[in-house]
């Protein structure tokens, strides 16, 4: 595989870096126990919803006509996937991930670009300890905005010429469509398949091997 040359590799969260589905089924069923609803979540279910902004899976999932109440069901989710990761001890990030943060970080900046809720971002560096690894990050939580904007605005604000994104999911590829950079599939992650890419990765192990500087 050819080399991909950038000055900055943008990773998205869910499904790219980490998977906390397993964990999070049980805080969405009870969120939404606690809103009314009778809503069942599984990991698979999740992974299909994540990667969408929190409005757009309020949208999907949560059944009721009024949308402030399908919207204040999903912050009370949010609110309890902050509790529920607080307390887990559990190693969530995909195996091999700081390896390739090492090898990644001496060739190029690394940054994220999620549409998560405001803290989801900073709660993965925490507890990982791999802050050191990042330059910048933002999320639809911080500001609102979708994954293509954010995507231009980190760029812009870093002085990117030749970013790179990262992602598991159509959504991403579509965002990165909008952006105008070129979009790695992480295919270990959520998706079943992309309509295009510039490189695709089974294994997060693997993409230390084809991305270079510039």
């Amino acid at each position: 595989m050819s080399k991909i040359h950038t000055d900055g590799l943008i990773f998205d969260m869910d499904g790219t870096i980490w998977d906390n589905t397993p964990l999070f089924a049980a805080s969405w069923e009870r969120a939404c126990k606690d809103k009314g609803y009778d809503v069942k979540f599984t990991p698979a279910k999740l992974q299909q919803l994540f990667g969408k902004t929190m409005t757009d899976i309020a949208d999907a999932c949560i059944p009721d006509e009024d949308p402030n109440r399908r919207y204040d069901t999903v912050k009370l989710c949010e609110e309890y996937e902050m509790q529920d990761l607080a307390q887990s001890k559990g190693d969530t990030t995909y195996e091999g991930l700081e390896e390739t943060l090492e090898t990644l970080c001496k060739k190029t900046k690394l940054f994220i670009v999620s549409n998560c809720q405001q803290g989801y971002i900073e709660s993965f560096l925490e507890r990982s300890g791999y802050g050191k690894y990042f330059t910048d990050f933002i999320c639809y939580g911080d500001n609102g905005l979708g994954k293509a904007d954010n995507i231009k605005g980190i760029a812009k604000k870093n002085g990117l010429k030749k970013p790179v994104y990262i992602g598991d999911i159509q959504g991403d590829k579509d965002a990165c469509d909008a952006a105008g950079v070129d979009f790695i599939w992480a295919a270990y992650g959520y998706g079943d398949s992309v309509d295009g890419y510039a490189a695709k990765v089974d294994d997060i192990k693997d993409l230390g091997g084809i991305i270079d500087g510039i």
